[in-house]
């Protein structure tokens, strides 16, 4: 179970190691990428068939299987995610970049076009578990961007996506969907087949296979991040509730043996509490074995002196998900630095971000939020700059620019201003 700490105890590096993966992930994925490349189609029928158990060769969703979707999920549950669509609509409108244009000086126009990426690929996971959710969060950005096309993949167990994947893909706007997952489904993304079309950027979560392929294949197509496993911080001052803190602790221990769940109190009282709210509170969900594992191995709950502690150590750790459990939690919007998400009070837990309030669940991890933002429509869109001068204009600054270019030793770039004025 998990064990409690003082803040002089333990270090952020201890808290963000994970153990290393013990097979050739690279090596697999590597083998898998060069024999889509080079048999397309093919290759993608024979690993369907191979890991997910497909029945044909159609790799396709058809329009007939979508209409289906929508029969079989309850309509309470289409309304719901109907209106998460709009509040993550709602949050990412106000996103959008717009383009500039300068125009100062005499002769000189300068400015920034900004335009979507026109392709965009939607990885989802597949298996025993359906993530609605992760189809919105990648798609509505992508679709708020302008992006033309929105390819999505997702594993098909036995040809079969499950009913509430195909109904938010069609909620969220999703243009094509493909019965096709794991490490080849991203190398398709990427390069084309003769179904699948070649995207400019890859998105979604997936396991080690899925990661590594996106890692791997970035620069031939731009992806949104490599994420590493969950993490949630919480800090807590002697206000929280235990039991409130112990059920988002596990919200994200449930994902993976390897997630991370940290409490930070000022409060021995607390601490214990929420020990003890954990082990009962584990006893009664269905992924005991996962939550147990990783409040084991890559958890922690941790005693801070005073809440400038508990700050700067929430800062230094830079978490994917930030909740702030104290008596004023806004007063603590201006310095909480470094996280992905941040969850404000008692009654705005993690999951409330992950499936409905509005801003996106694809979070920096890792420690990555020091440097690295949400998934966002920044994430869809390119900038390109523009520069126009007359005559005129140049002749006024030209001498400057080949002072600058023969100063770098670069004469053709001084000569190129240079011969514009010779006589």
């Amino acid at each position: 179970m998990i064990k409690i700490y003082k803040r002089n105890e333990i270090t952020t590096e201890q808290i963000l190691e994970r153990s290393e993966q013990t097979i050739d992930v690279e090596g697999i994925v590597t083998d898998i990428i060069k024999n889509v490349r080079a048999n397309g189609d093919k290759a993608l029928v024979e690993y369907s068939k191979k890991f997910d158990g497909a029945v044909d060769d159609v790799l396709e969703v058809t329009q007939a299987e979508i209409d289906e979707a929508f029969t079989q999920v309850d309509e309470e549950l289409i309304n719901i995610i109907k209106e998460a669509k709009e509040n993550i609509t709602a949050f990412h409108s106000r996103q959008v970049r717009n383009s500039f244009l300068i125009n100062e000086k005499d002769g000189v126009i300068i400015g920034q076009k900004v335009m979507p990426i026109e392709k965009v690929g939607l990885y989802v996971p597949g298996g025993t578990a359906a993530y609605p959710s992760s189809v919105l969060m990648n798609c509505v950005p992508a679709k708020i961007a302008g992006c033309s096309e929105i390819v999505m993949v997702t594993p098909a167990k036995e040809g079969k996506i499950k009913p509430v994947i195909l109904a938010a893909a069609a909620i969220a706007g999703v243009d094509r969907i493909f019965k096709i997952g794991g490490a080849q489904a991203v190398a398709a993304l990427a390069y084309g087949t003769e179904s699948v079309p070649k995207v400019d950027k890859i998105v979604g979560p997936g396991n080690i296979f899925v990661a590594t392929a996106k890692k791997l294949l970035y620069g031939t197509v731009d992806i949104d991040m490599v994420a590493g496993p969950s993490e949630i911080l919480i800090v807590a001052d002697e206000t929280a509730n235990p039991k409130f803190l112990a059920a988002d602790l596990m919200s994200q221990a449930e994902h993976d043996v390897l997630a991370s769940a940290i409490l930070i109190t000022t409060s021995e009282e607390i601490a214990e509490e929420t020990k003890k709210e954990l082990a009962r509170q584990c006893a009664m969900l269905s992924r005991k074995e996962i939550i147990e594992k990783s409040l084991k191995d890559y958890s922690a709950i941790i005693i801070c002196d005073n809440m400038d502690k508990a700050v700067d150590f929430a800062n230094r750790l830079a978490p994917e998900h930030l909740e702030m459990c104290v008596e004023n939690p806004l007063e603590y919007i201006g310095r909480m630095d470094n996280a992905g998400s941040v969850f404000l009070g008692n009654y705005s837990p993690e999951p409330l971000g992950d499936y409905f309030a509005g801003p996106n669940h694809v979070l920096p991890t890792s420690g990555t939020a020091r440097f690295f933002s949400p998934l966002s429509v920044d994430s869809f869109i390119k900038k390109s700059s523009f520069i126009y001068y007359t005559e005129d204009a140049l002749r006024e600054c030209k001498d400057k620019v080949v002072s600058l270019a023969e100063t770098e030793g670069l004469t053709a770039h001084a000569n190129s201003i240079k011969v514009r004025f010779e006589d």
